[in-house]
């Protein structure tokens, strides 16, 4: 039996009272006075309202076991990253994961893989496959319609992906960044109900004006706390927070439970607060989280107070789950599933010829804490005929290998890495996962890229030749990700489907963390977190200008724009 505060989201009050659990649910709620302040308190468990298990680069059982230390209870999980790479079998290797640890993951039946006909991925999921996905209890929702060109242009195949999650009465995610007015509302009325997306307070307002639901993000790279926090005063029946992309680092230091003592430090109110955090989703995605009410699951959590909402109890369907600060879900290894073909790389496949007349470049400018670029046109440095990166002026290249096959590069410019040296590469390259680099030197480059292709995936860190005489750390896997040193190069290996590692949370977040100070105080990058933003250069659902395997491409007009510009 638990003693302490207990908190009602449904009625709004707090008392003092007693909890007790049988077998997994909560069998009475004993109301014994008024809160004392002094006391603990105990309120329903946190909700990650949108999150990509693959993207902290931990399977699910690792992911749960730094997760539930900090007061996550659930998560609602798009599998498209795997479901990229490996289709349907991906998804159920996420699911057959996630029965392994005592948390509740409810995945999504991806609805646009590939997300673009603009690029090759691993897999296709289609109709059919929707179809059999939305008939399992372990899949929940259909998960974010990237294509919202396809729902606007009344694409049939995207059309019956959402008609299949209405007849399954399972909600449908959007995806539909810088959308609003007429167009807004037209995706809106095609059975879409949320959007993550959102990056400015004018485009939260419109789409929550029009009653869609608006999870505010705040991940790895993508930050829009800042701008959309201001919506929840005025719908806090709409609002829910999530982390879409969260790398094992910065999941280790906190979760939602960052998200909520923000929030209450801006002043707004504790009921709509956790009202984001713990009610909304549950309610939304027909969670099966209990709420604190009699009957319901033994989920929730025991906090000191309601300012810092330090976290002492984890319970999961009555199980202490964290406590302390300490994770009870046993470290646990996993079966490494993969699809990984591609054949090393020669320094000349990354060498691009300057046309004849080109006076200028199209080149990405990245955005820090954002997911879109902007397209900037420059003047290229040219040597002996070739478009090479002009370090001086932060003007780098980027390169796309195509990990499904052999194939020649794609080649683009960009500015705002930073990099001083050197190069990282990473096979974690949203959506389709193919080998993402980005580097000072054409050399560099290519051992980035060679260092993930050898690994079949990973993350890559090389010193450029001004600094091939350093002492580097090496980080690759054999039986345990471990630490060796060899020379120049750093590699995290992802061996499960080249996008996570069944190492131990805690070590992989260490060691990613050595790996992105790396790139930062040894490199150059002036980016908060290089890798996460690397990831999403290839992203090109997301404007306006990106990399695919196959070419540059302009996310406004949604098709491919030549890299260079003749007069």
């Amino acid at each position: 039996m638990l003693t302490a505060n207990i908190l009602n989201l449904f009625d709004q009050t707090i008392s003092y009272g007693s909890i007790s659990v049988e077998n997994g649910r909560i069998t009475h709620i004993n109301k014994l006075g008024p809160e004392r302040p002094n006391e603990l308190y105990v309120l329903p468990g946190f909700v990650d309202a949108h999150v990509h298990i693959e993207s902290s680069l931990l399977t699910p059982p690792q992911f749960a076991r730094l997760a539930v230390v900090h007061g996550t209870v659930a998560t609602v999980s798009d599998p498209h990253e795997i479901g990229n790479v490996l289709g349907v079998a991906g998804v159920n290797y996420m699911i057959d994961e996630a029965r392994r640890v005592p948390f509740k993951f409810m995945f999504g039946a991806p609805s646009c893989v590939p997300a673009t006909t603009f690029e090759t991925a691993g897999a296709v999921i289609g109709v059919e496959d929707v179809r059999q996905l939305l008939a399992m209890k372990e899949i929940g929702y259909l998960a974010e319609v990237m294509n919202f060109p396809g729902v606007l242009n009344h694409d049939p195949d995207m059309l019956a992906k959402i008609s299949l999650a209405k007849e399954a009465n399972k909600p449908v995610d959007g995806h539909a960044p810088g959308l609003t007015g007429n167009d807004a509302q037209q995706y809106i009325n095609a059975g879409i109900t949320t959007d993550h997306e959102c990056f400015t307070y004018e485009e939260g307002l419109d789409k929550a004006r029009r009653g869609m639901n608006i999870l505010i993000r705040e991940g790895s790279a993508a930050k829009n706390f800042e701008s959309l926090i201001p919506l929840l005063a005025e719908f806090p029946a709409q609002i829910m927070f999530c982390s879409d992309d969260k790398h094992p680092d910065t999941l280790a230091e906190g979760h939602i439970n960052q998200l909520v003592v923000r929030a209450l430090t801006k002043g707004h109110s504790l009921w709509n607060v956790l009202r984001a955090a713990c009610l909304n989703p549950v309610l939304h995605y027909h969670l099966p989280v209990g709420l604190l009410r009699e009957g319901d699951p033994a989920d929730y959590i025991v906090v000191s107070d309601l300012t810092e909402f330090r976290v002492q109890q984890t319970v999961i369907n009555g199980e202490i789950v964290a406590q302390n600060g300490q994770s009870n879900i046993p470290d646990m290894r996993s079966e490494h599933v993969n699809q990984f073909t591609c054949s090393p790389k020669t320094v000349g496949e990354f060498s691009v010829s300057s046309g004849s007349g080109t006076s200028q470049i199209r080149v990405i400018e990245a955005l820090d804490g954002q997911l879109i670029t902007e397209e900037l046109h420059m003047e290229p440095r040219i040597e002996n005929g070739l478009l090479v990166p002009d370090v001086e002026r932060d003007l780098l290249k980027l390169v796309v290998v195509n990990r499904y096959q052999d194939a020649p590069p794609a080649i683009a410019f960009i500015k705002n890495f930073g990099l001083k040296h050197g190069a990282i590469a990473s096979s974690v390259g949203h959506d389709s996962h193919n080998i993402t680099a980005v580097g000072c030197d054409d050399e560099s480059i290519c051992r980035a890229v060679n260092l993930v292709i050898e690994a079949k995936g990973g993350l890559s860190a090389v010193a450029g030749p001004d600094l091939r005489d350093h002492d580097e750390v090496v980080i690759s896997r054999r039986e345990f990700l471990h630490l060796t040193t060899t020379g120049d190069t750093q590699l995290l290996s992802l061996p499960v489907a080249g996008l996570m590692t069944d190492a131990d949370g805690y070590e992989a977040a260490t060691q990613y963390a050595a790996l992105d100070q790396f790139a930062k105080q040894e490199l150059g990058s002036t980016l908060a977190a290089p890798f996460m933003t690397l990831s999403f250069m290839a992203l090109l659902v997301i404007p306006n200008l990106k990399l695919s395997d196959k070419g540059l491409f302009d996310g406004k007009s949604f098709k491919f724009t030549p890299l260079q510009i003749v007069k």
